[in-house]
Order: structure tokens, then sequence, then C-alpha cells
């Protein structure tokens, strides 16, 4: 394969978004594990009292990641992430205004393979607190992810809390509103279908975020991320395959799936890992009222989450126009 390299010519700007975008890859694929192995050396060597002492800050410290996290506005207000979201770019759409004296459950879709649009929305920039001002918004993760050291503390300054029912509960039984929980409905398992023009979303099974949002009266709103899976290529892998079932099989083990996927490079276009520069369009969609009901029944879930799979289909059928989605195209729910 011949490689496509970038010319010369290229504005300082693109080279700098794309060291932002670089930044961003470490993180999600690489900083977890160098953390890891940084805490080891400390235990190994000659600081290990300092390891001793993050210990006990990580005893004390663990439930913080379902009470609602550390945020860091300093970290969220990085310049490189200004320079991250210029790179694809990134845009958040605001359909309907949220009132900020409720709580709000964020179902995002689709997963893609690194949720750029997730992340960059509601973790990076001004652009939700301006869209929807009174609102805070949290982007729950897997909870793994906290147990890491040090990593731990880096994904809460952002904004990020665990996935865990207790974490999600915490933040939507805020009594006086304010608060957006921002799911991604697909999880980990849909990440395998983000594959260029893919509309598969993972959701017929996922009922407890619905659940969720009828114990606490949270309203839920729809939000379709156009241009998420455009981002990477991905090893074919339909279901059935071999790797398709390995990928499951790994998934059920560890917790997260492992797409093979690769993009374009540094300084040339052929191949890589970082994603290619397509923008994303996430939009907000309008809120489904939700009345607190402690006790949900099974027929209760059934039924808001029928609404709530009509409302996500008619988001994405209003806007999939101005997004260069062909009018035959539709959602494919799973």
């Amino acid at each position: 394969m011949a490689l496509r390299f970038a010319p010369v010519s290229v504005p300082l700007k693109r080279r700098i978004q794309t060291v932002a975008v670089l930044q961003w890859i470490f993180s999600f694929l690489l900083l977890a594990q160098f953390c890891c192995g940084f805490f080891v050396i400390l235990i190994l060597g000659n600081f290990w009292f300092l390891a001793v002492l993050y210990l006990l800050w990580l005893y004390l410290d663990w439930e913080t990641p379902c009470t609602g996290g550390r945020r860091s506005q300093w970290v969220r207000s990085w310049t490189v992430w200004k320079y991250f979201r210029e790179y694809f770019p990134i845009q958040l759409i605001k359909t309907s205004d949220l009132n900020p004296n409720h709580n709000y459950l964020l179902g995002f879709h689709p997963h893609g393979v690194l949720v750029a649009g997730a992340f960059g929305n509601f973790c990076t920039g001004p652009s939700f607190k301006n869209l929807f001002p009174g609102l805070t918004p949290y982007l729950h993760i897997m909870p793994i992810w906290f147990s890491c050291p040090f990593f731990r503390e880096y994904v809460m300054s952002a904004g990020m809390v665990s996935a865990s029912k207790e974490s999600v509960s915490y933040v939507l039984n805020n009594e006086g509103g304010g608060h957006a929980s921002i799911i991604v409905i697909g999880g980990a398992e849909e990440s395998l279908n983000a594959h260029p023009g893919s509309l598969t979303l993972n959701i017929l099974k996922r009922k407890g975020f619905i659940k969720m949002a009828l114990k606490h009266g949270a309203h839920l709103v729809p939000v379709f991320s156009f241009g998420e899976n455009e981002l990477f290529k991905q090893v074919a892998n339909p279901k059935g395959s071999w790797l398709r079932n390995v990928q499951e099989k790994l998934q059920k083990i560890m917790g997260f799936a492992l797409p093979l996927f690769h993009a374009r490079g540094i300084f040339q276009y052929s191949f890589g890992l970082i994603p290619f520069r397509q923008p994303i369009h996430t939009v907000v969609g309008s809120p489904i009222p939700v009345k607190r009901n402690l006790n949900p029944t099974t027929e209760e879930i059934e039924q808001l989450h029928a609404i709530y799979l009509q409302e996500l289909r008619k988001l994405f059928e209003e806007h999939k126009g101005n997004y260069g989605i062909p009018e035959h195209k539709t959602l494919i729910f799973e």
C-alpha cells in the first residue's frame, strides 16, 4: 500500500489540531496503562511510600466517582480541547430548551469507536453551558476506569463519573434540578458496529436507563451524533464471524470491547490511529416528560422505552438530510 503523505504546506493550525487529537487518542488508549505502570514503578522503587499514600487516598476517595465526581473547570477549559474540537470539527446543536429546574437523562447515540462527540461536547469547552444554561453535564463511563491509579483523577477532572446505578441515581437525585446525566446507551458492545455508514444501535434490550429516569422523574432526551461512525474504519466483523465471536467473548469477560480500527497517520493519510477529519454534529432532541415513579412496572418501562425509540427515530429523520445521510437510510434497532 502506497502511503499518501500530507503536503508540506499544511497550515500550522491544522498541525496543532492533529497534535491535540493525538493527545486525546493517547489518553483514551494508553494513558490508563501508563498510569498503572507508573504506580507499579513507585511501589517497586525508592518512592514506595508515595504509592502507599496514594493507596490511602484511593481508599478514602473510592466513592467519589459515584457521588458526582470532582470536575475541574481548568482542565475542561484547556486550550488543547479547543484544537481537538476544531480538528473534526465537533458541534453541539440545540433543538429545544431544557428547563434547569428539572434533571435530565440524555441518551447518547451512537457509541462510535471512541465516543468523540460525547467527550468533545460534554467534557470540554463552553458549548453545553452556553446552549443549556443552568445545567451541569455528567458523562457516565465504565466503572473500571476509576480503579486505575491517577487516571481516575484525570477523567473525573473532565466531568466524567461512573456509569453505575449508584452514580446515575446520585446525579439525578438533585432536588433543585439542573443536572444532566449523559449515558452512551449502546455501551461498549455497540462500538463493534461502528463502521462508516452504519446506523445500527444496540438499544432494544437496553431499558435500565428508562427505569432510572422513571424512578427519579428525570426527563429523557434523545441525542444523536451524526458523523460519529465515520471517524475510523474497522476490520470487517459481521455477526457470526470468528472475529466478532472473539470480540464479544472478550467484551463479556473484560467489560469493554476491542474494535480493530484504523484511520490515518500523523504525517500521512493512508494508515494510522488518528481519526479522519469528519465533522461531528451532535443533535440534542426535545425532552420527553417523565413523572416520578419509584416502583415502575415492566409495562410502564416498556411503554416509555417505546416512546423514547419513537422520539429518537423522529430526531434522526428530521436532521439526517442536513448531514449527508440519504433519504432511504434509517436507524436499525437491535
